[in-house]
């Protein structure tokens, strides 16, 4: 099943980790690590899960 939302809170220090791993999902914008408006939450899921799990600020956040 595809997750229904994925976000980035507050609080990124643009420590790029995200955006190193998981090109196909996060990209930097404005100084702050975001969400590609392309991306496909379903084919993608197990990468943002893992994201926000590794993210040392833990802004990343999915709905399942």
């Amino acid at each position: 099943m595809a997750l229904k939302k994925v976000w980035i809170e507050k609080g990124c220090t643009a420590c790029v980790l995200c955006v190193d791993i998981f090109p196909q999902v996060f990209k930097m914008a404005n100084g702050t690590a975001a969400v590609r408006k392309d991306v496909h939450l379903g084919i993608e899921k197990d990468s943002i899960k893992e994201a926000a799990g590794i993210c040392p600020e833990e802004v990343i956040h999915y709905e399942e």
